[in-house]
């Protein structure tokens, strides 16, 4: 069966901007792989821009700190000192400054030149399909409404006397 056509009566039928519709649009990228190709070429970029590199070393430069004011014996907690390291980061706000830099780096470039042209595309192919449905499904009668329709007999040409 078609992806479209479990959702088509239901997607016809609904407003633009419902939740219901949204879901079921959202659904339709998700199968189509778009959110993982979007993830992957962000992912594919990251490393090489400036806000994730800075992020990085402040990181590196913060757990050496911290880890240089631990005293170190052998029957220390490795698990909770991890813990605390991962506390002191998250407190420290570094990651939400460095994260919104990412973002500002490497999504925000794709988002008009890429991404919304093939969610518009995908959105399109969706409704499309929908509307496929619909209409083979209208302009298709059942066998009962074939069996009802009188047979037109074929027209031989005019018939003179």
């Amino acid at each position: 069966m078609a992806e479209g056509s479990n959702s088509s009566a239901t997607a016809a039928s609904l407003p633009p901007g419902d939740p219901q519709l949204i879901a079921l649009i959202v659904e339709h990228l998700k199968n189509r792989g778009l959110f993982d190709e979007f993830r992957r070429d962000c992912l594919a970029d990251v490393d090489t821009k400036p806000a994730y590199q800075n992020l990085r070393q402040r990181v590196d430069n913060f757990v050496s700190t911290h880890l240089s004011t631990q005293e170190w014996n052998a029957s220390i907690n490795k698990n909770q000192m991890r813990n605390g390291l991962r506390q002191s980061v998250v407190q420290s706000c570094m990651l939400e400054s460095g994260v919104e830099r990412i973002i500002t780096q490497v999504v925000d470039p794709k988002l008009n030149h890429t991404f919304r042209p093939n969610i518009e595309t995908a959105i399109h192919d969706f409704l499309s399909a929908d509307r496929k449905d619909e209409v083979s499904v209208d302009s298709n009668p059942t066998p009962t409404e074939q069996l009802d329709q009188p047979e037109i007999p074929p027209s031989t040409g005019p018939k003179t006397p």
